[in-house]
């Protein structure tokens, strides 16, 4: 009977052993890809607060031109508080994310991860979204 126990611990240590350094190989791939989507738009943090400037300017010259023009005023106005909100987004996000595992299990580390891309995601393309509708409405003012 102490054999069999004995021989149940050691397999079973030795299948976590083996899980160990694929899922650490897993873990790092996964990071990585949550580091690339926010590489991809982080650089157009600037570009987000100059549409948002550009956009409020133009509310306010179109509201001193044509009090009548509220439609495009209030168009204005929100895109700039979307670019607003997208550029706020990639912040919150950063200072939540954790680049250390501390105490966790890689499959703890796994699971996180996958949150964070989630997220991350949600910010990339809210960023490409307000970029585009921006760029959509700017260019038609």
């Amino acid at each position: 009977m102490k054999s069999l126990i004995y021989t149940f611990i050691l397999s079973a240590s030795l299948i976590l052993a083996s899980c160990g350094p694929n899922l650490s190989k897993q873990n790092k791939e996964l990071r990585d890809q949550v580091i690339a989507v926010h590489d991809e738009v982080m650089p157009k943090m600037g570009q987000l607060k100059a549409l948002e400037k550009e956009a409020q300017q133009k509310a306010e010259e179109l509201l001193l031109q044509d009090s009548t023009q509220t439609e495009q005023v209030q168009a204005l106005q929100g895109l700039a508080v979307e670019l607003d909100q997208a550029y706020e987004g990639m912040f919150v996000w950063m200072r939540q994310y954790e680049t250390e595992d501390g105490e966790r299990t890689p499959e703890e580390v796994k699971v996180y991860l996958e949150d964070q891309m989630v997220k991350v995601t949600q910010v990339n393309e809210q960023i490409k979204g307000a970029l585009s509708k921006a760029d959509s409405l700017l260019k038609n003012q």
